[in-house]
This record gives C-alpha cells, structure tokens and sequence, in this order.
C-alpha cells in the first residue's frame, strides 16, 4: 500500500507541475513567442557568421513568423475590421522591406525588439486583468442563511435578500454586506481599504462582502443585496476604469492613423527622389526608406500612456482608492479648489449632544420623551445623536407619534397628543411660526455656535420648549489634509447647512480656506455651479443622499466609502476607506502619473526626431535604429511602471 502511495506522489506531482507551466505559457504566450523568435534570431546570426548563409535565412524567418505572430495578426486585424493603419503595419512593411534587399538579420532584429516591447505593454495588461480576477475570485458566491425555522441552508449569495440572517464561521471570506447582530471577531478589510491591520467587530458593527473573518463566528443581518454590495461596486468601478482611456490616450490614438499614413507618404517619397533627383543607387535609397519607416514609427508614442495608466489604477484599487476612469485621474491634479461637505467628510459624522437647556416649566421627562418617540424615526445623524442622549431620560413608555412630516435641510414636525411639535433649525422655527427668542436663548446659541457646535430647537404648538447643542468632532486626519491641500495649492471651501458662527468654528479648527453656510442640499448644486464659473476645475467631496447632485454637478466627484449607495453611484472616485488623507495620496498619484506621461511623450517624440535626422544624414544602421527605436518603447513601458509601486 505504501509503495503505491509514494508511486501516485511523484505522477501527480509532475502532471500539476506540467499544468502550471501550460497555464503560465498559455497567460504569457505573446512574450513566450517573442523570446523563442529571438532564440531563432539568435542561432540564425551565429550560422551566419558561419557562412552558413542559407541555413541563417530559413532561421530569421522563424523568427520572423513566430516572434511577428501576434502584432502582425493585430495590425491586420485592424486594417481589415476597422480600416485603420497603425504602427503594426509600419513595423511588418519594414521588416519584409529589409528581408526584401537581403537584410534578414537586421528585420528579424526589429521584429524581436517589436514582439518584446509589445508583450511587455501585454503584461501590463495582464496584471491589471490579474488584480480583477484576484477581486472576482474574492467574492464569495455562497453563503449559510439560517431560515425562519433555525435550520441552516447554503444558499447563492444572489438569492440572498435585505434582512436575511446569515452565520459567517472562523476563517470564512464573508458573503454579505450587514450588520452583526451576535458574536465577536476581527476581519481583514484591506481588500476594500488597503489597510492590513484587522478591524474589532462587535453587535452593532458593520461587516462588508469580500472581507476575511478572523476567528470568531458571528450572525449577520444582511442589510444590503449582492449586486449592491460594496465589494460588487468595487469590482464594477474597477472595470469601468480599465475601459476608458484618458483625453491623451484619445488624442493619440486619433492621431495615429492620420501619422501613419503621413509617415507612408514620407517614406514612398524617400523611395523615390534620392534615386531620381540625387543619384542614389536603388539598394541605398530603399535601405534608407526600410530605416525611416523603422524610426519614425510612433511606437513608444503610443506606449506612452497605458501602461502609466494601468499601472496607477491598479496602486490606486491597492489602497482603498477607486477611479470610474483614466480621465478622472488625469484630470484630478489639474484641479484648483475642493469643496468639502462637512458632516461625514470633515467631520467624523457621529454628533454627540453636549448642551441642553430647558424651558423652566417644561416637563422634561416628557419633552425628552417626545424628542425620542419623533427623532428615532429618523436616520439622521443629528436625530441619532438626539436620541442617543434623550432616551435614558426619557419614560420607558414613548408618547405615540400621530402623525410626522421630514422637512429637508430644516427638521421634522410631528403631532403627539394633538400638539404640534417641531425639532429642528431656527428656519424651521420660524417657517411653523415659533415666536421670538428670548435674551437668554439668543445668548446661549451664540455661545454655542462660537464653540463649533450646532443648535437643534425643540418647540411645541409655536413655542420653544428646550434646545440642544450637538458638536461632531472634527476628523483625525482632517487638519493635516488640508494643511497638505494648502500647501500643493489647491483651495479648499467647507459647505454646510449650519449658522454662520458654527461653520465659521469648524473651518478654523479643521483649516478650511473658506466656507460657505446655512446651504440647504439644493443650494450646494448652485454653489458648486458658482465655483465652476470661478475655477477650471472644482473637486466635490461627500457622502450623503443630498451631496449626489453637487458630486454630479462638479468636474470630478469624490465619495468616502461609508456613504451612501447613491453617493458612490454618482461620485467618479471613491475613498473606501473613508480617509481624507487619501485625497491627497489621490492628487499626487495623479500628478506623478502626469509627470511619467510627460516624460515618456517629450523622451519618445525627441527620440524619434534624432533617429529621422540621423538616417536622412546617412548615419544610422537599420539594426540601430531598431535598438533605438524599439529600446525607446520599452523604456517607456518599463518608466510607466513604476507607478506600480505606492
């Protein structure tokens, strides 16, 4: 038994190992067949050297065939189904053109270097294709629901609907976006965030699709379906921007077809005025035209731009950064001002209730339980905050809410007991006719304002009954973001729906250049709209229901990640982990994205003039003008890269 046993180890071993190297061939075949044409390359020139001349031209031909496979099928296509010239054509013409007046050595030399830069701008391909699939692969596509009956059934994550409960067991990638309803654990989130160190999760907290559990079990109530989950949202934007192709890319690509054939005119000029007009000889002359054709191939033109670009998708999607597409990351460093919603985005967006004064003959158990019964209907942060300090003061029995009326950017009004009761802004005082403010209200709330902290009004049947101040603490992170925005120049505007004295509290502890206040949600578009008249390009920061038509309205929207569905939806990036200091890490990827862009148009276009210069001087070889031409193209490559690292 034990012989057969160590006979089978060894044959499975050897059939995995002959399947893995059949899958790498098979993922990297364009690069497999580019180093076997230059093996065929390379055997064929020491036959040459042999004198073996016939031998050396059926091995360039091989690697003609094998290493020119793949750009010649691409450029053919092209031409047949778009009816387009690109540098594919040039790269075959010119080869074949060179074959044609005996340089078989030389043409198998730029077919090589061609192949070689081709697989490399491949693999860049390859490993943003890779990091998807790896996202995908992540998603769990089951998950253990416990039905109405207590039994335990594995279900499709896809049939899994809001308010199913669902056990998530140790080490297990959890199915479901929810909330954990028991058990305590540690999950890895830095598929969603970039971030390694695990997270605590207790009841209450929320667990999100794709992350990995940590040792402990827990029951979830899903809050949301799969194909709204945020990791299904991550694998879409991450899709979507590997689809679109920045305004550069545009302009290149249009171009390329027109300088194709401006470079083809050139060429067939150089066939014939030197030998018509100069005297050339007819094998000198076409040399030339073969050299010309090699050299002001716009190959690394073309490579310029998406291999940068993939490169910094992809360390963007690695650290909780997403982008809906090329142009929003090219565009994101030329902009001058931010605008930043303020609850949730500057500030942590969980208030606490530090103040509250109350009318002298006002019941206040009663008032608070009437504060609690309305604003627990309510998933407004401040009504949570109210809530939260009202209900262990409150009656344990809550007066019943006859009827409720949500009043946008103001408040709520209820009616309890046949009287009319409003929680919410002055405006909204006054908009259900609350009489006048007493001295030693107005004195409170401007005290309270001056300390950053916003006044919530409590009145019954028009009179003011009691009010609270609610402060939300600035984010952690919030001063040094935008101390660093200062500093690289960009202007940064608060916009809130608070009083002027609170907004004007929280911009100075936070450090915003400017602010803009007592804005109510519809009000932010035509803020927005006004900074768009002032500034070439306006970012907007946020993540409520109410910031989406202003992220819309803006030339790049920013979400953080723990907003809402619609927020994401609309915004062209998205924060996943919520960090303001990630806007920064966004401008700079962006701004080194464009630098590398830069350097590699400015270096290729420069290297291509040289070449063309030298070759109508008479100076330059066909094989180094392939090694200058196509090492141009892989410097590019290899320089766009570099943006892989953070």
């Amino acid at each position: 038994m034990e012989t057969q046993t160590n006979n089978v180890r060894p044959s499975s071993f050897i059939i995995d190992c002959c399947h893995r190297a059949t899958n790498s061939i098979s993922m990297h075949r364009q690069l497999f067949f580019s180093l076997l044409g230059g093996g065929f390359l390379l055997i064929g020139y020491i036959l040459d050297q042999q004198q073996l001349s016939t031998a050396a031209i059926i091995l360039y031909a091989m690697s003609y065939v094998i290493g020119g496979y793949f750009k010649a099928k691409e450029g053919i296509l092209d031409l047949i189904n778009d009816r387009s010239l690109n540098v594919e054509i040039l790269m075959m013409l010119a080869a074949i053109g060179a074959a044609s007046i005996g340089y078989w050595g030389e043409g198998a030399i730029l077919i090589f270097i061609f192949s070689l830069s081709g697989a490399m701008e491949t693999y860049t391909w390859q490993k943003s294709e890779k990091d998807l699939s790896n996202l995908i692969e992540m998603a769990p596509d089951k998950a253990t629901v416990i039905d109405e009956n207590g039994n335990m059934l594995s279900v499709s994550v896809d049939e899994i609907e809001i308010g199913n409960k669902v056990i998530v067991k140790p080490g297990e990638r959890i199915p479901v976006d929810g909330t954990v309803l028991t058990g305590e654990t540690t999950v890895d989130e830095s598929t969603l965030t970039g971030e390694p160190l695990p997270v605590e999760k207790t009841k209450g907290s929320l667990i999100f699709n794709g992350t990995m559990n940590g040792k402990g079990s827990m029951t979830v109530e899903v809050t949301k379906r799969n194909v709204d989950s945020l990791f299904q949202k991550m694998i879409q934007l991450v899709k979507q921007a590997k689809s679109e192709r920045p305004p550069t890319q545009q302009w290149i690509e249009k171009v390329e077809g027109p300088y194709v054939i401006i470079v083809l005119t050139f060429v067939a000029l150089m066939l014939i005025v030197p030998y018509t007009i100069f005297g050339w000889n007819f094998q000198d002359t076409f040399y030339r035209a073969m050299v010309l054709l090699v050299v002001a191939s716009p190959c690394a033109v073309v490579a310029s731009v998406m291999p940068a670009l993939l490169s910094a998708i992809s360390t963007g999607a690695r650290n909780g950064i997403l982008m809906k597409g090329g142009v929003f990351l090219e565009q994101l460093s030329k902009s001058d001002v931010i605008a930043f919603d303020k609850t949730g985005t500057i500030t942590t967006g969980v208030p606490e209730v530090t103040d509250v004064f109350l009318q002298e003959e006002a019941d206040e158990s009663y008032v608070y339980s009437v504060v609690t019964a309305i604003e627990q209907q309510s998933n407004h942060p401040l009504a949570k905050a109210l809530v939260q300090f009202s209900q262990s003061k409150a009656d344990k029995k809550l007066p019943i809410v006859e009827t409720i009326h949500d009043v946008t950017g103001y408040g709520v009004e209820a009616t309890i007991d046949h009287c009319r009761w409003a929680i919410g802004n002055w405006a909204l005082m006054k908009r259900t006719n609350t009489g006048p403010l007493t001295d030693e209200w107005c004195q409170r709330e401007k005290i309270w304002q001056k300390e950053g902290k916003t006044v919530v009004y409590v009145s019954k049947d028009e009179e003011v009954v009691a009010s609270f101040a609610v402060k939300d603490q600035v984010r952690s992170d919030a001063k040094e973001t935008l101390k660093a925005l200062h500093d690289m120049g960009i202007k940064t505007v608060m916009i809130t729906g608070d009083h002027e004295a609170t907004a004007a509290s929280i911009a100075k502890e936070a450090g915003v250049d400017d602010w803009i206040a007592e804005c109510l949600p519809e009000q932010k578009v035509h803020e927005v709209d006004r900074l768009r008249k002032k500034y070439d390009s306006v970012i907007m920061v946020g993540d409520g229901v109410n910031d989406a038509p202003a992220l819309a309205k803006s030339h790049i929207g920013v979400a953080m990640g723990s907003g809402t569905d619609i927020a994401i939806d609309t915004a062209d990036l998205v924060l996943m982990k919520s960090e303001l200091n990630k806007i920064r890490f966004s401008l700079e990827l962006s701004k080194r994205m464009n630098r590398i862009i830069k350097q590699n148009l400015i270096f290729s276009i420069s290297i291509i003039v040289i070449l063309i210069a030298a070759n109508f001087a008479q100076s330059l070889t066909l094989p180094l003008g392939v090694i200058g031409h196509e090492g141009s193209t892989i410097l590019v490559i290899l320089n766009g890269l570099r943006l892989l690292k953070a």
